[in-house]
Formats: C-alpha cells, structure tokens, sequence
C-alpha cells in the first residue's frame, strides 16, 4: 500500500517543511510523487582511518558498504529511486558510486524504508540487507538534513541479532544546498567506538530529476523482511 508522503516527510512530520525546497525536492523521492533523483559531482576529499582500520573496510567492500580507498576529486554519482519492494514496502534507493581511480569503482549501496514499528527510517546496508540501520533525522536552523545512525541488527537466513558496536561504525551525515554554488554539499562521517574515525567524505553535486521505475542495477540482490 503506498502513500502520497515520502519515507523522509513521514519520519520528520512538520519538520519536512523547513527544509531547503531543493532538498524537500531531493528528498521527496517516493512512489507516489513519480520521480527519482540522479546526483553528480565530486568529491573533495574520501577519507580514511589509520592503517589498522584496512581490514575492518576491506570486509566492507564484499558487500558493497564501504572500502579502503582514499583520494582527492573523486567523481560521484548517487541513485535515488522509490519502489515496492517484495514485502510492499515504499523503498527508496541510496547508492552511491565513487570512481576512486582510472579503472577502480566503489560502491556504497543502502535502501531505505520507513519503519511503522521503529517510527523511524531503516536504512538496510548492502547488497543483500544484511544490516538493517535506524537512522535519526533532524533539519537544522539553515534547512539542512541532519543523520545520525543508532541500532544494527544483522540478518541472516535463521540469524538474527544486535549487532555489536563494537564492530561496527556510527554515521554522521550532513546535507544542505548552497544557493550561490546551486549545489548540494554533502559531508559524511563513520566512527568506530574504540578504532576512532573509519571512513568519510565530503563534496558537491548537482541532481537530475527523472521519472520512471527503477532500475534492476541500484536494487539489492536479496530482501529482507525483518527491520
């Protein structure tokens, strides 16, 4: 069953509306408004923890959430679709592919759904959502989007659990549009309890507004139910 308000409006309530109009635009992506958005640009800077957090992001690269590379203008594209996912589930795409270098391409794939249970967005990682995210979000006094990760839950065929923090990062993202530059500046940042700062990055894109289904390639190989 869908509904003519966006995952995003639904989790922020009356607080949508004091968003920038670009980024109510941006993040009223849903299937009833009948649009996606197609971000490109580049980022300034992808970052890095120390060399002992290698192996924590190499794992990530398996499914497509994070990896160890680092750079400077690096190209960007994210992929913003809504769509009905097995479960009839609003589901909005979050994908994000970073040209680290010539002949090298990352990807850092999320769907978002939101959760009636939770009352809030879930933010399932990966190619196959084995991660399921609660996402906090809040606009700040200059209409950017505020989002902090909280809980994981890691799924598996039978398995179910709390994913320890311990193993895990939490995120920080920060998205506004600067009405001089007419682009959209984003600045993201994962932390590990123990290991400190993990992964980041921060930059400028420009977004097209496109109408139609979403394609088969930004979808996640498997679904899952359990939020």
């Amino acid at each position: 069953m869908t509904t003519s308000t966006g995952i995003f409006e639904r989790s922020l309530g009356d607080d949508f509306a004091r968003l920038h109009p670009q980024l109510q635009r941006r993040f009223g992506v849903g299937v009833e408004a009948g649009y996606g958005c197609i971000g490109r640009g580049t980022m300034t800077e992808v970052r890095r923890g120390p060399w002992w957090t290698l192996p924590f992001l190499l794992i990530g690269t398996f499914r497509n959430i994070l990896f160890p590379e680092r750079g400077r203008d690096v190209p960007f594209r994210i992929d913003n679709h809504a769509y009905l996912d097995d479960f009839g589930r609003e589901t909005v795409t979050f994908v994000r592919t970073m040209e680290v270098r010539p002949g090298r391409r990352r990807r850092f794939d999320a769907t978002m759904i939101y959760s009636d249970a939770r009352r809030r967005v879930v933010d399932y990682l990966g190619t196959h959502q084995h991660l399921a995210v609660d996402l906090d979000l809040a606009v700040t006094d200059d209409g950017a989007l505020q989002l902090t990760s909280g809980e994981q839950r890691f799924y598996e065929g039978p398995l179910a659990f709390r994913f320890p923090m311990l193993f895990s990062g939490r995120a920080r993202l920060r998205e506004r549009y600067d009405d001089e530059q007419q682009r959209f500046l984003i600045d993201l940042e994962i932390h590990n309890d123990i290991l400190g700062f993990l992964f980041g990055y921060r930059g400028a894109f420009t977004c097209e507004f496109v109408e139609g289904p979403a394609p088969a390639t930004v979808k996640p190989y498997r679904e899952e139910l359990r939020e």
